[in-house]
């Protein structure tokens, strides 16, 4: 199919594509107002190696440790170890696991900075379990995972950078964003549709279909008429009548079918009853004649015959 094919698909079938394009916007709008707001908050910790201590002479070397620590570290945030002091400060109904499930660090590479978010459906209950996890979160790296034997002040330092704030709009559903993808699946549907109806569909329906079903030129097309009952010779009755030009190019495409040779007879026929044959016939008749051309018009439907009545 070319690029004018597709066009030509569209045009047959933009009713389709418009109303499944109009329908997956309303739906995913539809669909979004449904779902349950969920507020997100963030904090940032820094993570940092204390330069000055035994066992860490040199920045470099501390920075250096700091960012390979944190690799580590991301995975211990949502832990049970953190999650599980969280639940306890703030008295929450849920398990560390369905709580690990809200939760998500990340550590950019090359970096010493977490980045903490939580989802939850109250906004201040999400800054509250940001701010808390980061908090039970350097105690217990500082603390307890990266604590010295003895007395000995640890060399990691955790602290808070950018403390979660109560957001003040959802983070989901993001109705914009869930619209215009509704609009582009319906539009892909429509499209789709539209395609596979257009691949299905063998019956003829333009010159088009006409011209990619056989090899044979066409050699004229005539409009259809609702009224071609009541005049059915329109090259006599109206002489100017854009039908009456069809015919008029019929007859003159068939006279350069043969140039050379002796053609002087044709069959008119067609697929079904009640199509055209007798009026196309009657009327290419009489195009000949004006001419100056001898014509002899024989009416061969043996069933229905209406060249005798048309005349």
């Amino acid at each position: 199919m070319e690029l004018r094919d597709y066009l030509r698909v569209l045009h047959r079938n933009w009713i389709i594509v418009v109303a499944l394009t109009i329908l997956g916007g309303a739906g995913a709008y539809g669909w979004s107002l449904l779902q349950t707001p969920t507020y997100q908050a963030g904090t940032q910790l820094y993570v940092s190696v204390r330069s000055d201590a035994a066992g860490a002479s040199e920045l470099v070397q501390g920075t250096s440790f700091a960012r390979q620590a944190v690799v580590s570290f991301v995975d211990v945030v949502d832990s049970a170890l953190v999650l599980d002091r969280v639940i306890n400060d703030l008295d929450l109904d849920v398990s560390a696991q369905q709580l690990a499930q809200t939760v998500q660090a990340v550590s950019p590479t090359d970096s010493v900075i977490i980045s903490i978010d939580v989802s939850n459906t109250d906004a201040e209950m999400a800054a509250s379990i940001a701010n808390s996890i980061g908090a039970n979160f350097a105690d217990v790296v500082v603390n307890q995972l990266e604590k010295p034997e003895g007395d000995a002040i640890s060399l990691v330092r955790v602290e808070t950078i950018e403390p979660a704030l109560v957001p003040t709009s959802p983070s989901s559903p993001r109705i914009p964003i869930n619209v215009v993808l509704g609009v582009v699946l319906g539009l892909a549907l429509g499209l789709g549709i539209a395609i596979l109806r257009s691949i299905l569909d063998t019956r003829i329906h333009s010159l088009h279909d006409i011209e990619a079903a056989t090899a044979a030129p066409v050699l004229g097309g005539i409009a259809l008429d609702p009224d071609a009952k009541k005049r059915p010779l329109i090259v006599h009755a109206d002489p100017r009548n854009p039908r009456a030009e069809s015919f008029r190019s019929l007859r003159t495409n068939l006279q350069f079918i043969d140039v050379d040779g002796e053609t002087r007879s044709f069959v008119v026929s067609s697929a079904g009853p009640g199509e055209g044959k007798s009026t196309t016939t009657a009327n290419l008749a009489i195009a000949l004649a004006e001419t100056g051309a001898r014509v002899a018009l024989v009416d061969g439907d043996l069933r229905l015959p209406r060249v005798a009545d048309y005349m």
